[in-house]
């Protein structure tokens, strides 16, 4: 009942101690295309979904390399993701020429994290409309952490953000005790089983995903079209399967019914490439 009165500022709180613009923030994040990250003791998988505005216009780049221990997925406004990772990119620079060793993953989280929160104290700053998965690798180990645009992270075992990403969250949730001590192949086939859950249908292929890999001895790196394609037909030639949905599991990410007074929320993804 307050959103119309106080969601103009995002450093005013309405009475029920909320700012809706960091929450608008969030639900930019929701709309985007799905991204996916799951870690084990040696390696990180990132992957996403590559989703074009129409059949005449390619995607966007959605995985981005940060160095060569740390790279970076998004979803949500892509803008927003390329200068964050472009900070994240300065700052491992300024670090390794520093102090000569790899900034660690931890770190560069905190830095971002707290560039985000500054955009919730500012008027004259909005706050970044994309969320980060963050995975990396150094002296403590494999690591993946989520920034959200609220400036808050959390490091995970696995997690998936964007669109549909509830589908890929419930796979994820039957199966990430296994995720330690899994190899890199076993992690990359999860990863496309948990890709696939966010399609709802639409048949998997290289040319609508991207995955990206870092790991002991092996830096960050994209894997190309033929890969994925081959890791593709070698899962589907074996006939696996991922394991059947929970019946009663929630609904997709779907934004909730606008409260009284609010405008109506627009159909499909805001006009702007997410």
């Amino acid at each position: 009942m307050f959103r119309n009165q106080y969601d103009t500022d995002v450093t005013t709180w309405s009475p029920a101690g909320r700012l809706f613009q960091v929450e608008y923030a969030m639900e930019a994040v929701k709309q985007g295309s799905a991204a996916i990250g799951l870690r084990s003791k040696t390696h990180v998988i990132l992957a996403c979904v590559n989703k074009a505005n129409s059949e005449l216009s390619s995607h966007q780049k959605k995985i981005f390399k940060v160095d060569d221990h740390i790279g970076v997925a998004i979803a949500g406004l892509t803008a927003d993701g390329r200068v964050l990772s472009r900070y994240m990119r300065t700052e491992c620079i300024n670090y390794a020429y520093s102090y000569e060793s790899p900034l660690p993953v931890g770190r560069l989280v905190v830095q971002l994290a707290d560039k985000a929160q500054v955009c919730t104290q500012r008027s004259w700053k909005r706050p970044y409309g994309v969320g980060l998965l963050v995975g990396g690798l150094d002296e403590s180990g494999a690591h993946l952490y989520y920034n959200c645009p609220s400036g808050n992270y959390f490091e995970y075992q696995a997690f998936a953000i964007g669109s549909r990403s509830q589908a890929a969250k419930t796979y994820l949730e039957r199966r990430f005790e296994t995720f330690m001590d899994s190899s890199r192949e076993s992690l990359l086939k999860d990863a496309l089983f948990a890709l696939r859950e966010t399609l709802q249908g639409e048949k998997l292929t290289s040319s609508n995903c991207t995955v990206a890999v870092v790991g002991v001895g092996e830096a960050f790196h994209t894997l190309d079209k033929e890969t994925i394609q081959a890791l593709i037909n070698e899962f589907e030639i074996a006939g696996e399967e991922a394991p059947a949905e929970v019946p009663d599991q929630a609904a997709s990410d779907e934004p909730a019914a606008p409260e009284e007074g609010a405008a109506p929320a627009a159909e499909g993804a805001a006009p702007m490439d997410i």
